[in-house]
């Protein structure tokens, strides 16, 4: 199943997990570099293992849960990593900005004042602030407080939070007792248990780690839901921009390192095909909002077909294609690659022919060559692992004298074509099915003379026979069918629609937007901290981008907010585009936050988007009945949202405390969602557009209450 991508708390003792590898000690005189190898360092900031500990944390620890993460990602960029330790916690942020190390990963929590210093990753997870004391001697409420003492470092977020609590104006006075920064944590924890210390404030992701039968007891949350997350010094954008891509690929299940080489019976197990492609006008491009694209349209046919969900991967470059589906990255080919004798024979097999085209040489339309003969002396710029290079060496074997030059192999066939149109490069070649989308709308190139003629095939692995012959009878009962025609036509004869699609297309690096409100998206998701990509995948859903949409129960605008909803968060003209997507934003980040924080960062998102298609009442009833099933109540895909499911038959409906709901309707939509967000990462991120943070900043968190909190217009 997909969940064996996510990342579960684990339960690897510190001593283990922490003096793996590298360490360095600031101020040591040892070497800090390792010259028996050639990989890249990161250096990661930490604090040293508390001294003394009598015992092994039950269940690990927040940091170590954090490192084994961060080692995931290091693994996935050819990174070394290198735990430089510091001896207190108030000394991680000074040793980051004075450059000791790269990345603090050390169960940091943000801070309005930490944000001042340094700068967040998305979040890791979500804690609360808990008062902590010994068992039948805890506060139970703040009113409980009078004549009490407080352990805390000052350097620790809940100092704030602390000293907060004391200035309210009906608070009982306590007092706050500032511990020496060299005691850890644990420390003071074991002070509170043997009546050193009377009370302590402790992250809640922290008090799983305590030994069992400890005399601890969890008083009252004292403060906030606060978010935990990695820093990285403000000068490095670079290392936030990639780690934040990692964390939301990791949390949202579009981790483009999953190896499979599985046949088609584990694909179906896992309920995703991977479709490895590139992007271009004749295979997979995304427009206003929407995937399009010949290729991606027959596999996502073949892939409903076998009730699969398609995810595209798209490979930097197109030589990569064939070494990724054997790495195990994708688990078939779909880029109009034609069938030649070399590829057929490395390990892997072709479907049978679904596509005929010729290859032309391209020249500017000025230029009068028309024959084989007058290549003599011209240059011809194509990619070496395409089949045009197989083609042209093979005239320079029978005597054809030209220069044959490799073009990058990031560069697809019609910017070649357009490198031509402007003079920089004197030839190239073209498949006739890519001519003709060009040449429905440039009049300044044109096909010189044909070379050959071939036919396309997808590719999957040699073995994987399963697939073969399910792509092979999908072939054979579509290929020049209903379905198979007019997709043809539209992508490669309607010279309206494709002049249409290429002015607007969103993931060229002419064109990078993905919908007509993309910096009122950026604006808001950025003040909530959702990434704007997935709020325009939203907005697509809701609306197509029209800001007049009206549904059948009145929702209005751009994010189909209910009029009631707007006015209960003091917006009204829900049909202005800038009020319209910052009720939506608004409103998906206060259902965000009436999930656990505990729960997976990822998971509290579609949880979220389910609630705002269904209701959060809804959401509660499937989550419940999930549990009653067997099914995990904490994650969506799979199992909550067969649950969801379910509630649309009467005999779990009327058991459901709200009822009936078609719950159709919730589950596509959070799939529908997630899977067009997924491909603007994919898409986008091949164009070099920077990873925005896309979980909410729960240091906003909203107050639990039955009317959302008023914003002004």
């Amino acid at each position: 199943m997909l969940q064996i991508r996510r990342f579960h708390r684990l339960i690897l003792p510190l001593s283990i997990l922490f003096y793996l590898g590298c360490t360095t000690e600031i101020g040591s005189d040892e070497n800090q570099s390792d010259t028996s190898s050639h990989r890249d360092r990161l250096k990661v900031l930490l604090t040293s293992q508390p001294q003394g500990l009598d015992y092994l944390p039950r269940s690990g620890t927040a940091e170590s849960d954090e490192f084994r993460l961060l080692s995931l990602y290091a693994e996935a960029r050819g990174l070394d990593i290198e735990k430089i330790y510091v001896d207190e916690f108030s000394k991680l942020i000074p040793a980051l900005q004075s450059g000791d190390g790269e990345v603090i990963v050390n169960n940091l929590t943000v801070t309005e004042s930490r944000k001042g210093q340094v700068n967040f990753t998305s979040p890791i997870t979500y804690i609360h602030e808990q008062l902590v004391g010994r068992k039948g001697d805890t506060p139970k409420g703040a009113q409980q407080m009078e004549g009490r003492a407080v352990a805390v470092h000052r350097s620790a977020a809940y100092y704030e939070t602390l000293k907060n609590l004391q200035q309210r104006r009906y608070q009982p006075p306590f007092e706050i007792i500032e511990v020496d920064e060299a005691i850890s944590t644990d420390t003071i924890i074991k002070g509170v248990e043997e009546g050193t210390y009377d009370l302590a404030v402790v992250d809640s992701n922290l008090l799983r780690t305590l030994p069992e039968g400890n005399s601890i007891e969890i008083g009252f949350d004292i403060g906030v839901v606060r978010p935990v997350a990695w820093a990285v010094s403000k000068e490095n954008s670079s290392r936030l921009d990639d780690l934040n891509d990692f964390l939301a690929r990791h949390y949202l299940g579009a981790d483009g390192d999953f190896i499979s080489r599985g046949d088609l019976k584990t694909i179906k197990e896992n309920k995703v095909l991977r479709v490895l492609t590139r992007n271009s006008s004749s295979t997979y491009y995304l427009w206003r909002g929407e995937l399009h694209g010949f290729e991606y349209e027959l596999a996502k046919r073949f892939a409903d077909n076998h009730d699969l969900r398609i995810e595209m991967v798209v490979p930097p470059s197109r030589d990569l294609l064939i070494p990724w589906l054997e790495q195990g990255k994708g688990d078939l080919i779909a880029a109009s690659m034609s069938i030649t004798e070399d590829r057929q024979q490395k390990a892997i097999a072709f479907s049978r022919p679904y596509n005929t085209i010729s290859e032309h040489i391209v020249s500017r339309h000025d230029d009068p060559i028309s024959e084989v003969a007058q290549l003599n002396g011209r240059t011809v710029v194509v990619r070496r692992s395409s089949s045009y290079w197989q083609s042209l060496k093979t005239l320079q074997r029978e005597g054809i004298k030209f220069k044959l030059i490799a073009a990058p192999e990031e560069l697809e066939t019609e910017e070649l074509i357009d490198k031509v149109a402007s003079g920089e490069f004197d030839l190239t070649a073209a498949d006739s099915h890519i001519l003709d989308i060009e040449l429905t709308w440039r009049n300044d190139i044109r096909p010189a003379f044909p070379l050959q003629e071939r036919q396309h095939g997808w590719i999957v692995r040699i073995k994987n026979p399963q697939l073969l012959k399910a792509i092979n009878a999908f072939h054979k009962k579509e290929h020049r069918g209903l379905f198979y025609n007019v997709t043809y036509r539209k992508y490669f004869e309607n010279s309206k629609r494709i002049q249409r699609h290429r002015e607007e297309r969103a993931d060229t690096p002419a064109n990078n937007t993905l919908s007509p409100y993309d910096e009122l998206t950026k604006k808001h998701a950025d003040h909530y901290g959702f990434d704007w990509r997935l709020i325009v995948s939203q907005m697509y859903q809701e609306s197509r981008f029209n800001p007049m949409a009206k549904s059948w129960v009145g929702a209005q605008g751009l994010m189909q907010v209910m009029p009631r909803t707007g006015k209960e968060i003091g917006i009204t003209r829900l049909h202005d585009p800038d009020m319209g997507i910052k009720a939506g934003v608004y409103y998906l980040n206060w259902l965000l936050h009436r999930f656990e924080p505990e729960l997976d960062t990822g998971e509290r998102t579609w949880f979220a988007l389910a609630a705002y298609n269904a209701g959060i009442g809804h959401v509660r009833d499937a989550r419940r009945l999930a549990t009653k099933k067997g099914w995990n109540p904490d994650i969506w895909f799979d199992h909550v949202e067969k649950a969801m499911l379910l509630l649309a038959k009467k005999e779990y409906a009327k058991s459901a405390k709200h009822g009936y709901v078609r719950g159709e309707e919730p589950v596509a939509y959070v799939r529908q969602i997630r899977d067009r967000y997924l491909a603007y990462i994919e898409l986008q991120d091949h164009n070099h557009i920077a990873m925005a943070d896309w979980i909410i900043d729960a240091a906003d968190v909203l107050p639990t209450q039955p009317m959302l909190p008023p914003v002004t217009e």
